[in-house]
């Protein structure tokens, strides 16, 4: 039995703002906002730590941080900002510990 959902007109402009949203910020600037380590950063991320020193590096050992990267600083950035402000049915949907069944 199918479950999936269909995709509506305000579906589709949602999934079309998401597409064209230019969110994210640097690893550079994160760091320098939030008194996190590398450890930190490559858990937000899901990066390993040495791919997050690369980050910070000069030279030939440099490492570019990915588009998703960026975004997902972003994301944690506005989480951080504003946990406190998210309705805690919305904040248990988006940051449920437990797996969700399916």
């Amino acid at each position: 039995m199918n479950k999936t959902r269909p995709i509506t007109e305000r579906e589709q402009k949602l999934i079309q703002l998401y597409a064209n949203c230019r969110l994210g910020m640097t690893p550079q600037q994160f760091y320098s906002k939030w008194q996190v380590n590398y450890e930190m950063l490559a858990l937000i991320c899901s990066r390993s730590v040495s791919t997050v020193q690369r980050w910070f590096r000069r030279g030939h050992n440099y490492r570019s941080p990915l588009i998703v990267d960026l975004r997902h600083l972003a994301l944690m950035d506005f989480l951080l900002e504003h946990f406190e402000d998210i309705p805690n049915e919305l904040r248990n949907a988006l940051c449920s510990l437990e797996k969700k069944k399916r």
